[in-house]
């Protein structure tokens, strides 16, 4: 196993490594003067709120939490729009309600939102028809039309990155500030799937048990609702992908006497961008926030032994999430392995599974899918081996939306194939829509205790 990284750490020490997934800017000069102005700007977050999180994190490592991680693959800046912002936020909180009363136990919130701008490629270059550009790496980094002046990265997007993301957490946060939270109430909920569902009269007595608590605590609490005298707390996460745009946020607090990447609560680090000695991980070990990793089928015991000693020296509590994506068709053979290298060194992390990405699909009409069963299976097949294994599953990892749109297939509807063309609109990866995310926490509420 490898030892840890002990060398010496800054911000831009980063830079010294070889980078993975960054884009290609031409116009050096251009890049260094909207860093300066990123470097200026109040941070996005603030370091309280990261250690709030840290610590629930740590109650989640001993089973005293759940997390919930969910939203787009890949935010645009065109969809910061206060109606698709709330429809995300209602979503969450309706699933976080569900898995409350199934799990029993509190609901960690935190949204793939204001920051998941940047995506990594399989490929630097797109070719269409004799035409080959760059790639479209999200909207941080260049534009999807497919010309060349679209395809450069500018490094402008940046800044728009960050004035999005501030706009999208001003509004999430004047939401649960303002009662939004109410909306957990089941008579706002769109629950007209259920009568597609085999599972219609267990959904539906979910529902009515949860009204029932919810209309007990008002009586109980002198007619006051519950987002009236219990806070509702959210928090952000995005991938930690184009590194300059992260170092920029990067700021020490004194008061900590540590450094803290303040663009979001919860930075994670994908496989493509995890090499031990690559520029990624030399960044994220320097800072204080809790953060994920993202491991699959091509990671090795030495790899992650080395992933969790490196970016966790001090087996610090909540610092570490491993987010697992394995399929449905693998996770029976690589999960196992993953937790026993992980036991080996006596490091501390909460598991989680990502039960999207292992499960991506091209459909017979040629756009990605992914089939609620396979996604169900994932999950239901990661709490047996965690429990097999001495372990257990701590959250979920769900790429979703609040909007009615036919990117995967099955659920209570029963969407298949020919369905998608209908509603697919998202610009990287297929999402679950309101009613196939709410069907999920509904059947992962059942690994709660026994009633």
């Amino acid at each position: 196993m490898r030892t840890p990284d002990i060398a010496p750490w800054h911000p831009a020490s980063w830079t010294s490594r070889t980078a993975q997934q960054q884009p290609r800017y031409t116009d050096i000069p251009k890049l260094e003067t909207y860093v300066a102005q990123l470097a200026k700007l109040p941070p996005l977050v603030v370091s309280w709120e990261i250690e709030q999180l840290r610590e629930r994190i740590a109650d989640a490592q001993q089973g005293k939490k759940f997390l919930l991680m969910g939203g787009d693959c890949a935010e645009t800046f065109e969809e910061c729009e206060s109606d698709k912002i709330a429809k995300k936020l209602k979503i969450l909180l309706q699933m976080s309600l569900v898995l409350l009363h199934g799990l029993k136990k509190p609901i960690i919130r935190v949204g793939r939102m204001a920051g998941q701008y940047a995506k990594p490629r399989s490929a630097d270059t797109e070719t269409r028809n004799g035409v080959t550009l760059p790639a479209f790496r999200g909207d941080l980094v260049n534009r999807s039309e497919f010309t060349a002046e679209a395809r450069e990265p500018d490094p402008a997007l940046l800044l728009r990155g960050y004035e999005r993301a501030a706009l999208t957490l001003n509004f999430v946060r004047a939401l649960c500030d303002g009662g939004f939270a109410d909306l957990h109430h089941p008579q706002f909920w769109d629950l007209g799937f259920m009568e597609h569902s085999p599972a219609k009269q267990e959904y539906q007595k979910i529902v009515d048990s949860i009204a029932d608590s919810l209309d007990f605590f008002e009586r109980v609490s002198g007619g006051r609702a519950p987002h009236e005298v219990t806070s509702v707390d959210f928090f952000a996460a995005h991938e930690g992908l184009v590194l300059q745009y992260e170092q920029a946020q990067t700021r020490y607090i004194e008061r900590q006497k540590r450094w803290y990447s303040l663009g979001t609560h919860m930075p994670w680090i994908g496989m493509r961008t995890a090499q031990l000695d690559g520029a990624h991980v030399e960044f994220y070990r320097g800072i204080a926030n809790p953060m994920g990793v993202k491991i699959g089928p091509a990671m090795t015991e030495e790899w992650l032994q080395g992933l969790v000693t490196t970016l966790n020296p001090n087996n610090t509590p909540g610092r570490l999430t491993i987010i697992h994506r394995f399929g449905a068709k693998d996770v029976e053979k690589g999960l196992p392995k993953m937790i026993k290298a992980v036991r080996e060194t006596g490091q501390q992390v909460l598991w989680v599974c990502d039960p999207m990405h292992g499960n991506t699909e091209t459909s017979a009409g040629g756009l990605k899918t992914r089939r609620f069963e396979n996604i169900l299976k994932e999950l239901e097949l990661s709490f047996q081996v965690h429990e097999a294994h001495g372990s257990f599953l701590g959250g979920a990892h769900i790429e979703l939306t609040g909007e009615n749109v036919t990117e995967c297939t099955g659920g209570a509807r029963g969407l298949t194939d020919a369905d998608l063309a209908r509603a697919y609109k998202s610009t990287v990866d297929p999402r679950l829509n309101y009613e196939q995310a709410l069907e999920l926490a509904m059947l992962i509420g059942k690994h709660g205790p026994a009633r």
